[in-house]
């Protein structure tokens, strides 16, 4: 359930991302917005929907794993990235909410928006709509959690399971969102993630506050070519950095040779175009894959860059073979230069 609610999916283009917590992935079905007895999914989708020609930013609705008495119990409303969170949300108060706080983007009265401070991660983990990432997800879940115990951050780094994030070529299977730097606050999606690549993830992305690019989806706000643009732009300023030595043994997300989505065009972590060609490069050839992405950015800008290339085989056996035949051919005039005056 990662549609936009202004756009559709294979745009990918949304300014705001609202997660409803709601029971667990166990019991979500393919289409949630859809299901009959999901009624507070169905009617907070339905009504966005409805709404959508007065709704200022482009909205994603998206369920999280929801339990009550925790720090997300069912019918708490995540927005970003506003980072507000409300409160016991029922089917009863669907249209005022979506009317008031979505479309208004005021306060719902009956409800009193709490700051969120924290972190979160969110894992794609809607095993009946991809049964890979019901496979996966779980698995992600208990690794940023290592990853949060490890680096004592409990409170400060939240991470969830989702329903299903999105259906396009620029999909992941992981979002972060949390504040940048300089406080703004920003949502990254990650796709091919495995469980031996959530510790450098995490390290790079949570801790250093680096994007990490070799798994890199896309920037929630931006739009197809913006995102492109802001890789491009990081690859340029840091020397292709992340090419070098970002790779994850296993970040294809595969398991016996198959691919962690299942073979059709609304999987949840499925391929980016603007890598894909760097990946199906070996490890063994690095400098050539770093020589061509930073082509593929400089490609139509007036920037040119000379590279040294190898020699060819043919033009090794000239240089080589021409000396040899030099050699061959002083040497048997010497012989018969000599042999001559031998017999003189």
């Amino acid at each position: 359930m990662g549609s936009s609610s202004n756009a559709s999916s294979s745009d990918f283009f949304y300014r705001r991302h609202v997660f409803l917590c709601y029971k667990n992935p166990a019991v979500w079905p393919p289409r949630i917005e859809a299901a009959e007895f999901d009624r507070l999914p169905r009617l907070l989708h339905a009504a966005i929907n409805a709404r959508k020609p007065h709704i200022k930013k482009e909205t994603c609705l998206t369920i999280c794993e929801g339990h009550d008495g925790t720090e997300t119990s069912n019918g708490d409303v995540l927005i970003f990235p506003d980072m507000i969170r409300y409160r016991r949300l029922t089917h009863f108060d669907v249209e005022t909410f979506v009317e008031e706080v979505i479309v208004k983007e005021g306060e719902w009265l009956p409800g009193n928006p709490e700051s969120l401070k924290a972190s979160y991660v969110f894992v794609c983990s809607h095993g009946s709509r991809d049964r890979r990432c019901g496979v996966f997800g779980p698995v992600l879940v208990s690794r940023f959690r290592e990853e949060i115990g490890l680096h004592g951050l409990q409170g400060k780094v939240l991470v969830s399971s989702c329903s299903h994030i999105g259906g396009n070529k620029y999909a992941g299977n992981v979002i972060i969102i949390g504040s940048s730097i300089n406080g703004e606050v920003t949502g990254h999606l990650y796709g091919y993630v495995t469980p031996d690549g959530v510790p450098l993830l995490f390290r790079q992305h949570i801790i250093a506050g680096e994007i990490f690019d070799s798994l890199w989806r896309g920037q929630i706000g931006l739009s197809e070519d913006e995102q492109k643009k802001k890789q491009e732009q990081r690859l340029q300023l840091n020397g292709a950095r992340n090419l070098e030595g970002n790779t994850v043994a296993g970040s294809r997300c595969q398991t016996d040779g198959e691919s962690c989505c299942q073979d059709n065009e609304d999987s949840c972590c499925c391929q980016n175009d603007v890598l894909e060609e760097r990946r199906e490069v070996s490890g063994d050839h690095k400098s050539k894959e770093n020589l061509n992405v930073l082509r593929r950015i400089n490609k139509g800008k007036g920037v040119s860059h000379k590279f040294s290339s190898m020699p060819t085989w043919l033009d090794s056996w000239e240089q080589e073979d021409t000396y040899a035949a030099l050699a061959v051919v002083c040497a048997a005039v010497s012989v018969a230069i000599a042999y001559s005056c031998y017999k003189q």
